[in-house]
């Protein structure tokens, strides 16, 4: 397994690609698949959803979509607290988990939705990928 200490010049390359109810992840420099615990990224489930369900069938939550990180700093439950929302930020899906979001910075992350979980044909739950801002994500076409 690699190191989390890459040289500054690679640039991770991750390709998504169909599985089931979501993406998998291939490095596409070396076309092997991507763990969940690979030191260069986070795969995350999303915390609160169970308080925005109605919220989650939105299709800007869907396997594959751009998400947006929005940092709480005035939450008063958690400071540290980072909102997930959809990419033009109308909806929230919920948070970043706490264990997570402590020592994370927002800005220096992107996000992905990548697996959803499904109960009676609704969303129920979702896990979000977070890679390096630099890091390049290429999507399967429609």
């Amino acid at each position: 397994m690699q190191s989390g200490s890459s040289s500054s010049t690679e640039r991770l390359r991750l390709w998504l690609e169909r599985s089931g109810a979501g993406y998998r992840l291939r490095d596409a420099a070396t076309e092997e698949w991507v763990r969940e615990s690979d030191p260069r990224i986070r795969v995350i489930p999303v915390a609160g959803v169970s308080y925005r369900l109605d919220a989650l069938q939105d299709d800007g939550f869907a396997p594959g979509r751009r998400l947006e990180l929005v940092p709480e700093p005035g939450n008063e439950h958690d400071p540290n607290a980072i909102g997930i929302w959809d990419a033009e930020r109308r909806l929230q899906a919920g948070y970043v988990p706490a264990e997570t979001a402590r020592g994370l910075r927002a800005a220096e992350w992107q996000a992905v939705s990548l697996w959803e979980f499904a109960e009676e044909g609704r969303r129920g739950g979702l896990r979000v990928l977070l890679a390096p801002v630099g890091a390049w994500i290429g999507t399967p076409r429609a």
